[in-house]
């Protein structure tokens, strides 16, 4: 039987930083939820919390030691997307590089599949 590819990689920048996050949070961390709102001038936004819980319906994907929850609503627009941590002089944050992306807003708040 062939192994499903999981709908969402990590960068090792973005474990490397989930990884001291999630220490952070203590014992009650399970993972991190990654889904989609929709929000923004495009549509659909990305949303990330720590979870303390997996919700029924969860994918659960574990990569290098970090637990990444998708939500169920998400999955189909998360399939193949890369989540980075970039950190330069301006800015620092979680990137997802999506190839379902069609379109993104001009703030890059949102984007549209």
């Amino acid at each position: 039987m062939k192994a499903r590819t999981a709908p969402i990689r990590l960068s090792e920048a973005a474990v490397a930083r989930l990884k001291a996050l999630m220490a952070t949070r203590g014992a009650s961390c399970v993972g991190l939820r990654v889904g989609v709102a929709t929000k923004g001038c495009s549509g659909l936004s990305y949303t990330m919390e720590f979870a303390d819980k997996v919700d029924p319906g969860d994918e659960v994907i574990e990569q290098d030691g970090v637990r990444v929850l998708i939500d169920p609503k998400a999955t189909m627009f998360l399939f193949g997307t890369t989540m980075d941590y970039v950190e330069d002089k301006l800015r620092s944050g979680f990137t997802f590089v999506n190839p379902n992306e069609k379109g993104r807003c001009g703030c890059g708040e949102s984007f549209h599949v």
